[in-house]
């Protein structure tokens, strides 16, 4: 069988599949962000987010990957208007579609392990790990080691300060967070 027969045996929808794991590795990117909240549980919350970016004058990728996936939104870049951003922050819809299509179609790309780590940021969360002190930290860590060489971006907040606020009610010993007089 040729090279050109194997590709022919492709279905066009698995073809866009395998077109689109090359676009997201090209102009694709997943976000763990740990946001301040008073009402948090532990004083933070995560929010995991998949992006694609795209020149406003050609849409069509950022319009197939919407149908594919069956939800996100297209919107111009803040900043940036000539580029269009691609976005689904659902948390279902990432641990429904996102991540089984990561799993499935980026095994060959180089920023492999960012999307491992993403995939399992979110399934953790699936797993409620982040609503316990221990759970939150671990998904945390994981958060924070995602991208180290991220275009030289830092987070605003070291990660022994989340951890600090994560922990700060919690004693190890009883398991229990502290009451609060």
């Amino acid at each position: 069988m040729t090279a050109t027969n194997q590709q022919e045996s492709l279905s066009i929808t698995e073809q866009q599949k395998w077109f689109l794991a090359g676009f997201i590795e090209g102009e694709g990117s997943v976000c763990v962000s740990i946001k301040e909240h008073p009402t948090a549980r532990f004083g933070y919350y995560v929010d995991p987010e998949f992006f694609l970016y795209q020149h406003r004058a050609y849409p069509q990728m950022l319009e197939l990957t919407k149908r594919m996936f069956g939800s996100g939104r297209i919107f111009p870049k803040q900043g940036n208007p000539t580029v269009l951003v691609y976005a689904i922050a659902s948390r279902r819809t990432l641990a429904e579609r996102v991540v089984p299509y990561l799993r499935d179609y980026m095994n060959f790309a180089p920023r492999k392990p960012v999307y491992q780590g993403f995939c399992e940021i979110v399934e953790a969360m699936e797993r409620k790990e982040h609503q316990t002190p221990q759970g939150m930290v671990r998904i945390v860590q994981k958060a924070y080691a995602l991208n180290p060489v991220a275009k030289g971006k830092a987070r605003k907040r070291s990660l022994q300060e989340v951890i600090g606020r994560i922990l700060r009610d919690y004693t190890p010993d009883s398991g229990k967070l502290l009451e609060k007089i």
